[in-house]
């Protein structure tokens, strides 16, 4: 693999240097003081300008560098990795320049991206107060008070959008907007607001409102009374705008993967550290055979969910038209996901994961409630099922017929593959054909049998991959049930979506392993966990089991994978498929206590 992604992100982390010495600007002591202060991480915002962060928001057509998705997701999740406010505050403007990217003219863009170099910070105006995700309720509006000279130039904005990331900060706004008195689903458009240029009076900014996680961020609010926006504001075709909205949240709930990857390193990694270091009953915590498969659980999901986004992140632009089900499922499973590895780390650190200056300077209690609100950016938990809800038909038709787009899927999946541009225009708020990645699935399995064939190391995976497709097709059955349901959802549909995204991502995983096996088993950092298929049986068996399977004996699996992380840990490499190396301070293995050792608990 030639200048794959990940490296770009090595390069960004040692410029960031050693998050462990406090006189670097990113480090963790100077995450905890902001967080203590409730104050924005602007100098740290000012080293990621510096380093050239923001060029990787701005598509290549605009003037900027972004023309790989996967890399995205790369230094996002290298940011994340050290603080998830800082990653949330300075990732925002990506988020807010979106409908631009989908929708926007050549104009636009260029102005806009631009403006994104420079620094300046954007944000997207979609909630409101009242409504929620029910963005068809939404209030912000224009109306017909200007006199009929001035309407031909402009819209008078009037409404409140709240809980916008960087409402206050952020000098640009993509607002979604009434344009159409009735409203309704052809009744708003996408307006790019520049607040320099707004006449003074005609707009105020809301109050931060305190937050249990992410405390320093901007989550404020933004009220407009009249301001008049240029009619050149508008993006893409008037009453176009929740279409816009929808397509490009198919983006950013895919690239908000990146933050639950590196809350997930950076939980794993305290969980780790504190289970080498910590002593009870006269052996360290590692040694413990529960504390053991606390922390292989927590390592298998975290690989789980890298595989899962990796595969989504390059399928942004090689199947793109079924994107509305790539980022459903992974705007659900890893936010879930995670949150529900930071609780089971939890249990290993007792009360030291809600303490703050005792085990790592309370980072653990940081990251934890840091993380909660992820699974809320860009429609939460229900929203995504729902979507998901919506899109049966063509899906479970698609996986009769063997259609979507396979050919898509395997370039995803095989990561030596160079991705073709983003054409937005492809987007679709239906997958029409299926899901290539479930598709592919029987082939992959096929695969791996004729491998196990041959290397009898891989029967249990093999066995494994049988297994979720027997489970998959019985998913598509219970989906038929539910199949035209868009009114009121019942919770028993919610219930299939949840296990569609189980059987999707185990798909993803499978495709992953068959397509990128051959280039990185033979790594000396990365290959144990390839070779053999033990990153994949560890994956699949966790899948399976939330799928309601029995268990297989996985403690050999097990004590093999909790091998490998903590060979990670003491080589100074993350613990990932990818041979990713980071410069925080390698952990020194304590020796095996000998003697009398003080009995207490976690």
């Amino acid at each position: 693999m030639e200048h794959p992604p990940y490296r770009l992100a090595e390069e960004f982390d040692r410029f960031l240097g050693d998050p462990d010495d406090p006189g670097e600007v990113f480090s963790y002591a100077r995450c905890a003081e902001l967080d203590e202060q409730e104050e924005f991480p602007a100098d740290i915002c000012d080293r990621f300008q510096e380093w050239g962060l923001s060029d990787e928001y701005v598509p290549v057509e605009h003037g900027g560098r972004l023309h790989d998705y996967e890399q995205v997701l790369q230094l996002v999740r290298t940011v994340a990795r050290r603080d998830l406010t800082c990653a949330i505050g300075h990732g925002k403007t990506y988020l807010g320049g979106v409908c631009v990217w989908v929708a926007g003219s050549a104009e636009q863009g260029a102005r806009l991206g631009a403006d994104i170099m420079a620094g300046v910070p954007v944000s997207l105006g979609l909630t409101e107060r009242a409504h929620g995700s029910d963005l068809l309720a939404n209030d912000v509006h224009t109306d017909d008070k200007a006199d009929k000279a001035d309407k031909a130039d402009h819209w008078l904005v009037s409404g409140e959008k709240w809980l916008i990331n960087n409402a206050t900060r952020g000098s640009v706004l993509s607002l979604l907007t009434r344009t159409h008195p009735d409203g309704g689903p052809r009744g708003f458009s996408v307006l790019l607001v520049d607040k320099r240029e707004l006449d003074e009076g005609t707009y105020r900014h809301l109050p931060k409102i305190p937050t249990l996680g992410i405390r320093g961020a901007d989550i404020s609010g933004i009220a407009f009374d009249g301001a008049r926006v240029p009619r050149s504001a508008l993006v893409g075709a008037e009453g176009a705008g929740l279409e816009i909205v929808l397509k490009a949240l198919q983006l950013t709930r895919t690239m908000c993967a990146a933050l639950s990857l590196g809350a997930g390193d950076h939980g794993l990694r305290l969980g780790l550290d504190f289970a080498e270091e910590r002593e009870l009953y006269g052996r360290r915590l590692i040694d413990i055979p529960q504390a053991g498969h606390v922390l292989a659980g927590a390592a298998a999901d975290v690989l789980l969910h890298e595989a899962v986004a990796l595969v989504a992140a390059r399928a942004v632009q090689t199947q793109t038209a079924e994107l509305s089900v790539t980022s459903a499922v992974v705007k659900y499973l890893l936010p879930t996901g995670t949150d529900q590895v930071l609780a089971d780390l939890t249990g290993l650190l007792g009360a030291r994961a809600f303490l703050k200056g005792v085990h790592a300077n309370g980072r653990f209690q940081k990251v934890e409630r840091d993380h909660r609100i992820v699974g809320l950016f860009d429609g939460n938990t229900l929203v995504n099922l729902n979507s998901l809800v919506n899109q049966f038909r063509p899906l479970v038709r698609g996986f009769k017929r063997g259609t979507g787009d396979t050919a898509g899927a395997g370039a995803a999946c095989d990561l030596a593959t160079p991705l073709p541009p983003l054409d937005p225009s492809k987007l679709s708020l239906v997958a029409r054909h299926g899901s290539g990645v479930v598709a592919g699935l029987a082939a992959s399995v096929e695969e791996i049998t004729r491998r196990a064939a041959r290397n009898p190391a891989l029967d249990p995976v093999a066995e494994a991959a049988r297994r979720l497709l027997a489970v998959t097709t019985e998913v598509h059955a219970e989906m038929e049930a539910y199949q035209g349901v868009l009114a009121e959802v019942p919770a028993a549909a919610f219930e299939v979506a949840r296990r569609y995204t189980l059987c999707w991502a185990g798909a993803a995983c499978v495709g992953l392993w068959t397509q990128s096996t051959d280039r990185l088993g033979d790594d000396p950092g990365t290959g144990a966990l390839w070779r053999d298929g033990l990153w994949l049986r560890a994956a699949l068996g966790r899948l399976l089991v939330r799928l309601g399977e029995p268990a297989a004996n996985g403690r050999e699996t097990g004590e093999e994978l909790l091998g490998a992380l903590r060979d990670a840990r003491s080589s100074g490499r993350l613990f990932s498929l990818l041979p990713q190396r980071v410069p925080e301070r390698r952990l020194a293995m304590p020796a095996a206590p000998s003697g009398e050792t003080e009995r207490t608990s976690c």
